[in-house]
């Protein structure tokens, strides 16, 4: 288990209906009375940005004090950076522009509060399988400590106020990611996904808006955020999952009585326990013909936390960012498959 200073990471555990949902983020944006959004600020107010609320978290009394890590991004190497957009942690944009910004991570990387991206707060908390409810409770809890602090921009009328009129009113988007490889195959996906925009809903890719599906995962997310309170949003959101794992239950119960697709895992299983060179775009593909291997009980001697994390560990920046960042790409795909080897080397076909 790879854990830094006695921390297990969110994503090592398993939550309620992981066998589906890969994971579960609340993402509120706020912004502070007084400062312009961050496109309009000068180097001087995004520093005193972040130092607000750095200190409003982790300074003086506060309970999360000890919780927290203050990175400046603009001190990160790319690789760095790129290691922590892998993880969802920041968003590709933040990566891309890192002077001025900052993060707030916690030891678990459960949760972590973007400062100066498109908004002054991104509060995000990410937790393992379909934990909605519990994750805005958490985010509510952080963003009420805050604003006790900070004080954010809020309009009677219009909610919170954000650089991006698709956030105004909540400010929150809540979102699922999904391993769905049977509705995919079968073509279920791509007729719910033609729907979901009729009830609030978005499908993206596994990076969010504008990426492709990697393994098969694909992010499902609110669109309403005015007019709503954040309760219908979770409520909403909740019963969408719930269907979309219906559907792909029932259309793995069909795929699962192929051979052709229970041979896939097979081999993916063997590759996996004695591949010399793997890279990251083939990884992907075994990963997720195991993942329904591990999930439907086929495989044993792996847990689906276990398997999140050996998909963290090995992709391809946070690999450099463990063994050394100066690895070519040849290089990473020898070293990808030695630790794919070890991590595998107990697995067997039930």
């Amino acid at each position: 288990m790879s854990e830094k200073n006695g921390v297990k990471k969110w994503y090592e555990s398993e939550g309620e209906k992981s066998d589906v949902v890969i994971s579960t983020r609340i993402r509120l944006a706020r912004n502070l009375n007084g400062y312009p959004f961050p496109h309009l600020m000068n180097a001087d107010q995004m520093r005193e940005v972040n130092e607000k609320v750095r200190d409003a978290l982790t300074g003086g009394n506060s309970a999360l004090r000890d919780s927290f890590r203050y990175i400046e991004a603009e001190k990160l190497s790319a690789v760095e950076l790129a290691s922590l957009t892998e993880r969802h942690l920041i968003s590709p944009e933040f990566a891309s522009h890192p002077k001025g910004r900052a993060l707030l991570l916690m030891n678990d990387e459960s949760v972590s509060i973007m400062l100066n991206e498109e908004d002054h707060l991104r509060i995000q908390v990410m937790g393992s399988g379909l934990q909605l409810a519990k994750a805005y409770d958490i985010a509510d809890k952080i963003d009420t400590l805050l604003d006790e602090t900070l004080q954010f921009a809020f309009d009677e009328e219009l909610g919170y106020l954000t650089a991006c009129p698709t956030n105004l009113g909540t400010g929150m988007r809540a979102s699922v990611m999904l391993h769905l490889p049977a509705s995919e195959a079968d073509g279920t996906l791509r007729r719910v996904a033609a729907s979901l925009d009729k009830i609030g809903a978005t499908i993206r890719g596994s990076y969010g808006e504008g990426s492709k599906s990697v393994g098969s995962m694909y992010q499902i997310s609110n669109q309403v955020t005015l007019g709503i309170s954040e309760k219908d949003v979770i409520s909403n959101l909740t019963e969408i999952t719930n269907r979309m794992i219906e559907l792909e239950k029932k259309c793995r119960a069909g795929l699962l009585e192929s051979e052709s697709y229970q041979d896939s895992i097979w081999r993916a299983l063997g590759l996996l326990k004695s591949a010399r060179v793997m890279s990251s775009g083939e990884f992907a593909e075994l990963y997720s013909a195991l993942r329904v291997g591990v999930a439907e009980g086929l495989v044993t001697g792996m847990t689906l936390g276990r398997l999140s994390e050996a998909y963290e560990s090995v992709q391809p920046a946070r690999l450099m960012e463990i063994n050394g960042e100066n690895m070519n790409s040849a290089q990473r795909d020898k070293k990808r498959a030695e630790i794919l080897r070890k991590a595998f080397k107990d697995t067997e076909i039930a």
